[in-house]
C-alpha cells in the first residue's frame, strides 16, 4: 500500500489504518459516530492526499477540456472550480473530478484516488488520437499533499494562518495564498456538506499544515477524521462515491450528475447519453431511509412486491438524522418518493422507502 505523506502522523494518534484504493489510510482515529459529530458541530481534519492531481496546461487546454468533460467551461473564471464527470463513448462515467481554473489555459484536475492512473491513460490517449499537440498533461499527485478543514468552525480555525480574508473566499472558489510562507491553495468547498475549505500545499510541507492545525484547532474542538466519518458525511449530504454508487456501467443522468452533463455542446459520450435520454432510463439513482431495522449495505438486493428490482449502492446508520439510510440502483417508476421498497438484509427483508436527497442540509447562517 502506499502512504501518504501524512501516514506517520496518523500512527501516532493510534488510527485504524485500511487499504483505500491502494493507499493506507485512517479509517477512524476514535469512533466514526464521535468523529461524525465533530465535523457537523465544530470542526474535523482529514487526510486527502490520496487523492489525484493532474494539471493541464498550454493554448489548447481549454478546447481540450471541452472535448472530454460533461460540463461547459466556457466562461469560467480564473480561481473557480467546476464539478463534472469523463465519460466513455458509450456515456459510462470514468470518474467525477473538480475543475480548478488557475490561470488562462492553465487547469488542475482533481481525481478519486483509485481511478487516478485510469484518468491520466484516458486523457493522455485522447489528447494523442485528437492531436492536440499544444496541451501538457503533467500528474502533480506525488508533489502535492492535500488536507480538508471541515465544519461550521473550519473558517475561524484557519483564518488565522491565512493573510487572506477568509469571509471574502465565496464557495466553489480558491485563492493562492501562504500558510506560515508555505505556499498553498486554499479552496472554499468539501464533501461533507457542510462550509469548509480543502488546502493543498506541497508534499513535503503538508505535515507542517496538518500539525499547525491541529494544534490551532484544538481548543475549538477540531478533531481528526478518518474515512469512516467521511463517508457518513458524505452520504447523509447526498454526495455520490466512485466505485459503490456509479462507475463506467453508469451514465451521469442515471445518477444525480444530469446537471454537471451540458448535452449542448459537444463532448465525448455526450451522443450516447442525448440517445438514451430520448429513449428512457432503465435505472435511477434514488435515496432511501430504512423502516425496518438494519443497515443496508453496497450490493445488497432491492424488492418490489417480491421481485427483485434494483440494488444498494450506498447504506450507513447516518448519526446526523439518526437513521439508517442509503443509495440504490430502480427503474424509474419506483423513483418517487414516499414509495415503499424491501431490501434483503442478509437473509432477512427488510422495509424502506424512497426519500429525497440531500438527507442533511446544514442551516445556513
Amino acid at each position: 500500500m502506499k502512504q501518504t505523506p501524512l501516514y506517520e502522523k496518523h500512527m501516532q494518534l493510534n488510527a485504524k489504518i485500511i487499504d483505500f484504493g491502494g493507499w493506507a489510510m485512517p479509517v477512524q482515529y476514535t469512533s466514526v459516530i464521535e468523529e461524525h459529530r465533530s465535523t457537523r458541530q465544530a470542526a474535523g481534519l482529514f487526510d486527502i492526499c490520496h487523492m489525484g492531481e493532474i494539471d493541464v496546461k498550454g493554448a489548447g487546454a481549454f478546447d481540450f477540456l471541452q472535448l472530454i468533460m460533461s460540463r461547459n467551461l466556457e466562461g469560467q473564471q480564473a480561481g473557480s472550480m467546476k464539478l463534472s464527470v469523463m465519460t466513455t463513448e458509450q456515456g459510462g462515467i470514468i470518474d467525477d473530478l473538480t475543475i480548478y481554473l488557475i490561470s488562462e489555459n492553465r487547469y488542475r484536475i482533481v481525481t478519486n484516488a483509485g481511478t487516478k492512473d485510469k484518468d491520466l491513460t484516458w486523457m493522455l490517449k485522447i489528447r494523442d488520437e485528437r492531436g492536440f499537440t499544444d496541451v501538457e498533461i503533467i500528474d502533480m499527485t506525488d508533489a502535492i499533499g492535500k488536507v480538508d478543514i471541515q465544519g461550521p468552525l473550519s473558517q475561524s480555525i484557519l483564518q488565522p494562518f491565512v493573510p487572506e480574508d477568509l469571509s471574502s473566499l465565496t464557495y466553489y472558489h480558491f485563492r493562492e495564498t501562504t500558510i506560515a510562507d508555505m505556499p498553498v491553495l486554499v479552496s472554499r468547498s468539501g464533501y461533507t456538506g457542510e462550509d469548509g475549505f480543502e488546502i493543498y500545499s506541497n508534499a513535503d510541507t503538508i505535515g507542517v499544515v496538518w500539525d499547525m492545525l491541529l494544534k490551532g484547532g484544538g481548543e475549538h474542538g477540531l478533531k481528526p477524521v478518518g474515512l469512516g466519518a467521511r463517508d457518513t458525511l458524505r452520504l447523509e449530504s447526498g454526495y455520490l462515491l466512485y466505485g459503490n454508487d456509479m462507475n463506467e456501467n453508469t451514465t451521469p443522468i442515471e445518477v444525480t450528475y444530469g446537471w454537471i452533463s451540458n448535452l449542448e455542446k459537444d463532448f465525448i459520450g455526450r451522443d450516447a447519453l442525448k440517445k438514451q435520454k430520448e429513449k428512457g432510463l432503465k435505472k435511477k439513482l434514488v435515496g432511501f431511509e430504512m423502516q425496518d431495522r438494519g443497515i443496508a449495505r453496497h450490493g445488497y438486493k432491492v424488492f418490489k412486491d417480491g421481485s427483485e428490482v434494483g440494488e444498494v449502492t450506498s447504506g450507513t446508520f447516518a448519526p446526523t438524522v439518526n437513521k439508517a439510510i442509503g443509495m440504490a440502483f430502480v427503474p424509474p417508476y419506483l423513483k418517487d418518493t414516499g414509495i415503499e421498497i424491501e431490501i434483503q438484509i442478509r437473509s432477512k427483508s427488510a422495509k424502506a422507502k424512497i426519500v429525497a436527497m440531500p438527507f442533511y442540509k446544514r442551516e445556513k447562517a
